[in-house]
């Protein structure tokens, strides 16, 4: 993932949050706004009903107005203009309150006008096994009325959030999606910079091989070249070794700096037209030498028709020399191998067959994964760096080639790729 997609991720993702906290912001205001006035709206209406039992109760009559006033959000007094029995009040109050869900802890005093001070208080709870103080010094004063009395609501602002536990559960939902999001954009780019890391550490140590390589290369040369050394076969053997090692090392690291490259994205195909079957027999023809030497067998079955296929020409071969290596690698008796191309519905099909080991089940799908290698215990007589099958998978993806892979323990493993032809290519 490029640096501008990833900040493009953040961006729209930072912006999407933003949008969601507002909105959920707003959902949650409105939602206690609206729970608020019903709950003054009950409560007004539960006092109103209480004020007309006890004047009802000691045949008084009830002011014309302005019978219940709010004083604060929880604190609500209540004009009734005749004397009070607090017994009865009680009654009527839980009475009132309950017949409208208003199950929450209350506190009412009765104000007594003769001497200017509360005359009663008490505090009414509804959890059990918790009895509380009435402090009637919380509960102030009320001019405009001369018999009254007052009710407060301490638990009011638990009561508002209990309503709202549906939007308190979405707004707890958001804030672990948001936690996560940010989580995995911080796991994200920290993985973003040990993999930069990882690919310039790649890239230096590659290219601190070349001259090396490049060194033993020409030593090489010059002992093959020298009279002295070929008039000795060991030790043209061994100039030999050296040689053929020198090639695969530079082999090994050509793949790994490509592999960097394509990952960083300055990876390019130089795509040209070219005949398979021509190409198929050069690659093959050239390793007949080694295949002679392990006492192998190949066999290649090319048409004799012209199969054109747009394809890089070095990556097409390092392919193919790569699925040919692994074929005689991965043997444990003399190779024998089966190349062969055909043309099925509009596709040029190139198979590699073998009958080596195989590959299990179990690990058949990981196999073009980077840097795996099928597990042999504490047995390493095959070295490898778990590159070739990744690197022939990346280079099909990058033509946009299929491939598919068949193999069974002990009886071999084909590989097949699957090359697109144009109708105007066709034979």
């Amino acid at each position: 993932m490029s640096n501008a997609t990833i900040r493009q991720v953040i961006i729209l993702g930072a912006l999407i949050i933003s949008g969601m906290i507002g909105l959920q912001g707003y959902w949650l205001m409105s939602s206690w706004n609206v729970n608020e006035e019903e709950f003054q709206s009950k409560v007004t209406l539960a006092l109103q009903n209480v004020a007309r039992a006890l004047a009802a109760y000691s045949n008084t009559t009830l002011p014309l107005d302005n019978l219940v006033k709010k004083r604060t959000a929880n604190y609500f007094v209540v004009d009734i203009q005749a004397e009070i029995d607090a017994n009865v009040l009680e009654f009527y109050l839980k009475r009132e309150l309950s017949e409208r869900g208003l199950h929450l802890d209350f506190e009412y005093a009765v104000f007594d006008c003769t001497t200017n001070e509360w005359l009663y208080n008490k505090y009414i709870s509804y959890t059990p096994g918790i009895v509380k103080e009435s402090e009637t010094a919380n509960l102030p004063k009320y001019d405009e009325f001369t018999y009254y009395f007052g009710v407060k609501f301490p638990t009011r602002p638990g009561y508002l959030l209990g309503q709202m536990q549906l939007s308190l559960i979405f707004a707890g939902i958001l804030l672990i999606t948001i936690s996560f999001f940010i989580y995995a954009m911080s796991t994200i780019l920290r993985q973003k910079r040990l993999s930069e890391m990882q690919k310039d550490f790649i890239n230096n140590m590659t290219h601190e091989f070349k001259t090396p390589i490049s060194t033993i290369r020409i030593s090489a040369e010059v002992f093959l070249n020298d009279p002295l050394v070929l008039s000795d076969e060991r030790l043209t053997q061994y100039a030999r070794i050296i040689r053929e090692q020198n090639q695969r090392l530079n082999h090994q690291v050509e793949k790994v700096l490509q592999l960097a490259k394509e990952e960083t994205n300055s990876f390019e195909l130089k795509i040209e037209k070219l005949d398979l079957g021509q190409l198929v027999l050069a690659v093959t023809q050239n390793l007949e030498v080694r295949l002679e030497e392990n006492q192998g067998t190949l066999k290649v079955n090319v048409p004799p028709v012209k199969i054109m296929v747009a394809a890089d020409d070095f990556h097409l071969k390092n392919i193919l020399y790569s699925l040919l290596d692994n074929s005689m690698k991965y043997c444990k008796r003399a190779p024998a191998l089966e190349v062969s191309l055909e043309l099925v519905d509009k596709l040029a099909v190139l198979s590699i067959q073998d009958n080596g080991i195989g590959i299990p089940k179990a690990y058949q799908h990981k196999i073009f994964e980077k840097f795996f290698r099928v597990p042999t215990g504490n047995i390493h007589d095959v070295k490898g760096f778990g590159l070739g099958l990744y690197y022939v998978k990346e280079i099909c993806h990058a033509h946009r080639w299929k491939i598919k892979l068949e193999s069974e323990e002990e009886k071999g493993t084909r590989v097949s790729i699957m090359m697109p032809v144009k109708k105007s290519d066709l034979p």
